[in-house]
């Protein structure tokens, strides 16, 4: 007589039971949650679209940036407790009053000119700088220096800080001060280098 089977319903209730399909079956599943996880290939690449346009952008606009921040040169004031209210650019400015030395290359090395931008024919004027002042010279390779009252612009090369006062001093080359709007409280400033307040009032 043939032995009956365990269940008498129909194969598919064996297939159930039976240990190698439920281990097929097993692995079948963890194959579908696995591709169903993984980043389909145009997710990817939309993802890289968007992340280079804003880098586009970005670097655009740090360009735009760059590109308008050299169009101008300010010319303004910071207060001082030696000298008062003096001329500043980023840096302490200041004016030569010359001896018979001239100021060339090696002096300019030194003493920077205060240079305008390419394309940009005259400085704008910060708070307490007289924009009526303010006027261009050519500089020693030909482009355009600023001037204040007439007289040419100079930084000095030991100055690293804004509103720092290093070169208020005698060289080779003459006297270098620095250009003061409004005087220190109790000093006196002059219209002309070496005054009282140790710099060049205006």
């Amino acid at each position: 007589m043939r032995p009956t089977l365990p269940y008498t319903n129909d194969k598919d209730q064996y297939a159930n039971d039976n240990p190698l399909h439920k281990e097929k079956d097993d692995m079948t599943q963890e194959t579908k949650v696995r591709t169903s996880r993984r980043p389909s290939a145009t997710r990817v690449a939309a993802a890289g679209l968007v992340l280079g346009s804003l880098a586009l952008v970005g670097g655009a606009s740090a360009s735009a940036s760059t590109s308008h921040a050299t169009k101008e040169l300010v010319i303004s004031t910071v207060k001082t407790a030696k000298y008062g209210t003096i001329l500043v650019s980023g840096h302490t400015v200041y004016t030569l009053t010359p001896n018979a030395v001239k100021c060339t290359s090696k002096c300019l090395s030194a003493w920077n000119e205060v240079l305008l931008p390419k394309g940009v024919t005259h400085a704008t004027a910060g708070p307490g700088v007289s924009a009526a002042k303010l006027g261009t010279v050519k500089g020693a390779g030909g482009k355009l220096q600023v001037t204040y009252a007439g007289k040419a612009l100079y930084f000095f090369f030991l100055d690293k800080a804004p509103g720092q006062v290093k070169g208020n001093i005698k060289d080779t080359w003459g006297k270098w001060s620095v250009v003061v709007t409004v005087g220190a409280p109790g000093g006196t400033t002059t219209t002309t280098a070496g005054g009282g307040g140790g710099g060049v009032g205006f």
